[in-house]
């Protein structure tokens, strides 16, 4: 069905497909507003690395435990089964819900059904990284978490490895390691911060690559091969550091799936670039992935 409608389209005379903004979402779930989660800047070499801890960045869907049911970073209420966070404690953790290397789609899949599947739910683990309401520093948080994990006993609840880093080529040895190994990157948590809810430097990402999110407005047809399909996402970046919002089309890193179902107006997308050009946009964008949170 969504097939025929989207072909139907380019029947109409314009150049941009565009749809209403989407509506809330229909999970009777959805019941919250977005919780105040930590969030990362990029790293900088200017920064100074004796005063983090450095973890593998898991390339999942964030979950947050606020002592009664998890959450996505968004607001959503998660329908994990009941044997999945029996015995959590009322405290709230911060982590990733995590398939394993180069399973993101799956952890995706599996988090967004409303009626869980046990036999999926089995191949997650929830890799909590975070005692948002401890109130210590990090480097105080991290024996508390490890015990918390520790006392909940179950092996699909792990605490992220946190260690020291002395310098720049040994963090950037760590990040090619951890890359060829699967992973996605590195975190790195600035040992003397309290949790904010907020996106700062005590919060850090370093990855082989620069991505972000941006918001689908509409779908640009396509020509040539392409014709009958999208052949590029309008996409919107949000405003930032007082920037207005700015669009920008990407029309690259599709699969052919993904070209006759693209992702649906008012979706986000993760996409990679090397670099933002003078105007403040993103060089050589390509699309990755749609949000899962």
């Amino acid at each position: 069905m969504r097939r025929r409608l989207f072909l139907s389209l380019t029947s109409l005379p314009v150049a941009v497909w565009a749809l209403p903004a989407a509506t809330a979402s229909a999970n009777p779930l959805s019941a919250s507003s977005a919780p105040a989660l930590m969030l990362a800047n990029v790293y900088r070499d200017d920064l100074p690395l004796a005063d983090y801890w450095v973890s593998e960045k898991y390339d999942g869907v964030r979950g947050y435990w606020n002592g009664q049911a998890l959450w996505t970073r968004g607001g959503e209420r998660i329908a994990a089964p009941a044997w999945f966070t029996a015995g959590w404690p009322k405290e709230p953790l911060d982590g990733e819900l995590w398939a394993g290397h180069g399973r993101f789609a799956r952890a995706v899949s599996t988090v967004r059904h409303h009626t869980p599947n046990d036999a999926a739910w089995r191949t997650l683990r929830f890799m909590v990284f975070d005692l948002p309401e401890h109130g210590g520093t990090f480097t105080e948080r991290i024996p508390a978490l490890h015990g918390v994990v520790s006392r909940i006993d179950l092996p699909w609840v792990q605490a992220v490895a946190q260690s020291k880093v002395a310098s720049s080529q040994a963090l950037q040895a760590l990040l090619d390691k951890t890359v060829k190994n699967g992973g996605e990157g590195l975190m790195l948590h600035r040992g003397a911060s309290a949790y904010r809810g907020v996106r700062s430097d005590d919060l850090l990402k370093l990855k082989k690559h620069d991505d972000s999110d941006a918001l689908v407005v509409a779908h640009i047809p396509g020509q040539g091969r392409h014709t009958g399909r999208m052949g590029a996402l309008l996409v919107e970046m949000p405003p930032d550091a007082g920037k207005p919002a700015q669009r920008f089309k990407l029309g690259t890193g599709f699969s052919d799936a993904q070209r006759i179902s693209p992702p649906a107006i008012g979706s986000r997308v993760t996409y990679r670039f090397m670099g933002l050009n003078d105007s403040g946009l993103p060089r050589f964008a390509s699309f990755m992935r749609v949000r899962g949170d």
